[in-house]
């Protein structure tokens, strides 16, 4: 665990001991499970916008593609009796190719991450809307699907299985990123692409693989969001869930200039999140402060980020003219 990782679990016990001396209603089992049910949900999201902005670029459409991949499940099984281990992996394979195509947009037409995406967030959501007549995707009274359910939304010896699968997930992306070839040319290409090509790597399709790591990341928390609302409204349904992705993404140490951060620091930032997120429910801050919080969460993980990067650069410089003096 790096230094920022131990910096912001420390931070996390901090706030939560405040919290509970607060509310002791924060340490209630029932409250407990919620949160982690939704470290869950978001944790999966953010890994995915994680491996994104590791190599330079950004994701801005994963709010809109959860509401149409989700909306999407839901007709496949609610509306069109297609059996849910076929719909499952169908939807996975969906958003696999919209993040290929967004990688291709990116690294072939050399078009820019942010203006790829937005153009996404906006012809996503569109469908989505469309596709149900600004109408609202459910399940039907007494649909129901026990299996998909438990593992979606249900619970394992009280822990929720979205928590377990985030647990899962997280240990393979680790292995992806911290002990793999693939996680090493990630970090070169987030610092510097040009570098990157010319020491022979295929700097696009690393890209590209990134990208479609978060659009498989982006279909399955969409499925989990689906089963866990059970209905969708594409005009609202994942609103600003980018936002919270690349919240987690920051304040678990991933600078938005590509090749920093860690995978344990994307779940201590998701949980960071969730937990302020408590506390303004708890508090009974008005929720519509929720933004306002999270942007100054944001800002606060960019700016330390920056001056971390000062403080890093002028003791490398120091540590140098350190050693410089020592030879003469």
């Amino acid at each position: 665990m790096s230094k920022k990782d131990l910096g912001l679990l420390i931070l996390i016990l901090v706030v939560g001991a405040v919290v509970t001396a607060i509310n002791p209603r924060f340490l209630l089992p029932i409250n407990l499970a919620n949160t982690s049910n939704l470290i869950g949900l978001f944790g999966i999201l953010a890994i995915g916008q994680a491996f994104v902005i590791i190599t330079g670029g950004i994701e801005l459409s994963v709010g809109s593609l959860v509401a149409l991949l989700g909306t999407l499940f839901i007709d496949f099984i609610a509306v069109r009796d297609m059996p849910w281990p076929l719909a499952l992996p169908l939807i996975l394979v969906l958003g696999g190719i919209i993040g290929l195509a967004h990688g291709w947009l990116i690294t072939r037409l050399k078009l820019q991450p942010f203006v790829v995406t937005l153009c996404g967030l906006l012809i996503y959501r569109g469908v989505a809307r469309f596709y149900t007549a600004d109408g609202t995707a459910g399940f039907a009274f007494g649909q129901n699907f026990p299996e998909l359910e438990f593992l979606t939304a249900g619970r394992s010896y009280g822990v929720p299985n979205s928590f377990i699968a985030l647990i899962v997930i997280s240990i393979v992306m680790w292995v992806v990123l911290h002990r793999s070839v693939f996680g090493r040319y990630l970090y070169a290409i987030g610092k510097n692409e040009e570098a990157a090509k010319y020491s022979g790597i295929r700097t696009g399709r690393v890209v590209m693989a990134a990208y479609v790591i978060c659009g498989v990341l982006t279909a399955l928390s969409a499925i989990y969001f689906a089963m866990y609302t059970r209905s969708i409204s594409p005009a609202s349904h994942g609103q600003f869930y980018e936002l919270y992705a690349i919240a987690a993404a920051v304040l678990g140490g991933f600078s938005l200039r590509g090749g920093e951060g860690s995978l344990v620091g994307v779940i201590l930032g998701t949980v960071l999140l969730q937990e302020l997120q408590n506390l303004v429910n708890l508090l009974g801050i008005p929720s519509s402060l929720n933004f306002a919080v999270m942007g100054g969460v944001i800002l606060i993980g960019v700016l330390v980020d920056q001056q971390w990067g000062v403080f890093r650069a002028r003791r490398l410089m120091l540590d140098a003219s350190r050693k410089t003096v020592a030879a003469e």
